[in-house]
């Protein structure tokens, strides 16, 4: 049994943007969902969408899946202006998930999937594969209502990706899963950003974006108000801030090279937070340090993306 059902998808060498919204505007009555919001989504790599509630994200994933039209601006779609032959290389999966409860859970994927191009035989072939792999085979006869809920998105993931699409959409994927199930997709989503799929990730969990995201933008108020890799992202957030362990020492404050902003003893010594001056080099705080305590921990308290997102969007 393959334990890799989709293939690599061939590398494209002309571009390294996959996907690009270019200047989005879209209202509805009164309220305006985007205004002018332009993202770039870089070939096979995990794109984190991210935003509070009513931001415009959704807004946004229905304009890419040609479910809505922008009211300005336009998408392009590996190279091209999106058009409706397009979505047929999308894969979307809501945060509302949509199967059927009374029909059977395999011949509703098989339906789905010759919605999508494929013959029931491949569709039928693929599908088993998927689910042999996510344990859930002695279910395929079952009607979806008598699956659990952990199980229904597991279905509702392969529907999303049998059809060996280009572009992945995930919608808050976790969402109702233990922390076994939500590791294990969360292996299958990097396997897949692997293999080359290019995949957009959008999610309130700020642990997951760290974890998987290569790139992301903040969307608030209907603007991007964030971009960028994510890694660098952290970088340029960085607060100067330094946790120091000393075995025995008693720190004081140094005026132009740090202050001491916590400290507390510990049964083998003492845990300081620190932070530099901004002139001063991580190494020239070390060389200052060492002169004062022998240094049994030294590391950089860098932001994570929920300080981050709490700064940019003030909800602290």
């Amino acid at each position: 049994m393959d334990q890799n059902p989709i293939p690599p998808v061939p590398p494209r060498m002309e571009d390294d943007i996959f996907l690009e919204a270019r200047h989005i505007v879209k209202a509805y009555s009164a309220h305006k969902a985007l205004d002018d919001v332009s993202i770039q989504v870089p070939r096979g790599k995990i794109f984190g969408l991210l935003g509070p509630n009513g931001a415009g994200k959704t807004t946004l994933i229905r304009i890419i899946n040609h479910i809505s039209m922008p009211d300005a601006g336009e998408i392009v779609f590996n190279g091209h202006a999106l058009c409706a032959d397009d979505v047929q290389h999308i894969g979307y999966l809501p945060e509302e998930r949509g199967l059927y409860k009374k029909m059977k859970v395999g011949e509703q994927a098989i339906y789905l999937a010759q919605l999508r191009g494929l013959s029931a035989a491949e569709a039928t072939s693929r599908l088993k594969e998927w689910f042999e792999k996510f344990d859930i085979m002695p279910w395929w006869n079952k009607k979806l209502e008598e699956l659990s809920k952990g199980m229904q998105q597991k279905v509702q993931f392969i529907i999303t990706l049998v059809h060996q699409p280009e572009l992945l959409i995930f919608d808050e994927p976790f969402s109702g899963f233990d922390p076994v199930n939500a590791e294990r997709l969360k292996k299958e989503i990097l396997e897949l950003r692997d293999k080359g799929h290019t995949i957009i990730f959008s999610t309130h969990n700020m642990a997951s974006v760290e974890e998987i995201c290569d790139h992301i933008v903040l969307i608030d108020h209907s603007k991007v108000v964030l971009s960028g890799n994510v890694a660098e992202i952290k970088s340029r957030y960085r607060t100067g801030l330094y946790e120091l362990l000393t075995p025995n020492a008693y720190l004081t404050a140094e005026p132009g090279v740090y202050d001491i902003i916590e400290s507390k003893r510990l049964g083998v010594g003492c845990r300081y937070l620190v932070k530099k001056a901004d002139a001063l080099s991580n190494s020239q705080l070390i060389a200052h340090l060492a002169e004062k305590a022998e240094i049994v921990h030294f590391s950089e308290q860098m932001p994570s993306m929920n300080d981050i997102f709490l700064q940019i969007v003030g909800q602290k």
